[in-house]
């Protein structure tokens, strides 16, 4: 297979349905080896199974591309780090990390158990770090060796990280703790040839069967919300193609792509001394005059 990836190895969590696998069969299209990994467990991440990332790898493999099934927890140190050690030992290195593995648990805040935030904050935020932290040892020591290293890493957020959705408070705190993540290590990792980027997807998938009717246009004869709308983006971001891209967000939605723009400085006021709490308020209130209204909270009425 020849593409914009050929000689690169790529792991992609959470593989083995929706979007995650199209990122792995178009990554597998465009040239890459790629390390498949899916525990196979259930939309709220019960149970598990290997099927779903060994279909996926099947499949490239099927089509003439190169594939390794990985079935470890990645939301583990050892289970993070045997997903690098699977690309390295495998096809010799690994150049791309996608991290798109997770499950939903959604509860409005009076109704969210203490477990139920602790599993989605584990999988997605917790996930993120460790195979990420793995990752940048790995390239880190690459660069300190003297091996040139062109390195890419995706993070998957979600609108709901860069608005908020009402009965996902866990959900979103994890995806908008991704974006700080994100931000943090396009900062420390580019001094060793690693570029950090996310993305906030809008796509049918199992996490959101029934919400997204509205992005599917059959009479189009094209399929606005379909999961492999993703993959095209996020393809290109780990390619050798997207070097000069770090530190940004995208949103993607069947055809259309754009750069989220995050919290910036805004209007401000200093008065060179203490405040007064009486003198507070009619300053906030001029303040949110002169800023832009926030965009609404998804679900919010």
């Amino acid at each position: 297979m020849n593409g914009i990836l050929q000689g690169r190895v790529v792991a992609v969590t959470g593989a083995g349905r929706g979007i995650g696998r199209g990122h792995a069969l178009e990554f597998a299209r465009q040239g890459a080896a790629v390390v498949v990994n899916d525990i196979g467990v259930g939309n709220d991440g019960s149970g598990g199974s290997g099927g779903p990332a060994q279909d996926v790898v099947d499949e490239i493999v099927a089509g003439g591309g190169r594939a390794v099934a990985h079935r470890d927890d990645i939301a583990s140190w050892d289970g993070a780090a045997s997903l690098v050690a699977a690309g390295v030992d495998t096809f010799g290195r690994l150049d791309v990390l996608v991290n798109n593995a997770g499950f939903v648990r959604d509860r409005m805040l009076v109704s969210t158990s203490e477990q139920e935030w602790e599993d989605v904050v584990r999988v997605h935020l917790t996930g993120h770090f460790l195979t990420l932290r793995h990752a940048a040892g790995y390239w880190r020591e690459q660069s300190k060796r003297g091996t040139p290293v062109d390195a890419r890493v995706i993070n998957t957020s979600s609108g709901a990280g860069l608005l908020g959705s009402v009965g996902q408070g866990n959900y979103s705190s994890a995806k908008a703790g991704i974006l700080g993540l994100t931000l943090v290590a396009a900062a420390e990792l580019g001094r060793y040839g690693v570029t950090v980027n996310a993305i906030a997807p809008s796509a049918r998938t199992r996490m959101t069967e029934g919400l997204f009717e509205h992005l599917a246009k059959p009479d189009s004869g094209f399929d606005t919300a379909a999961p492999e709308n993703v993959a095209p983006l996020v393809v290109w971001l780990g390619s050798e193609q997207s070097r000069a891209v770090t530190g940004r967000v995208f949103e993607v939605e069947g055809g259309r792509i754009s750069v989220a723009v995050g919290y910036r400085h805004g209007p401000s006021v200093d008065i060179g001394k203490r405040w007064d709490p009486a003198d507070v308020g009619p300053a906030v209130e001029k303040l949110l005059a002169e800023a832009p209204a926030p965009e609404p909270v998804y679900g919010a009425g």
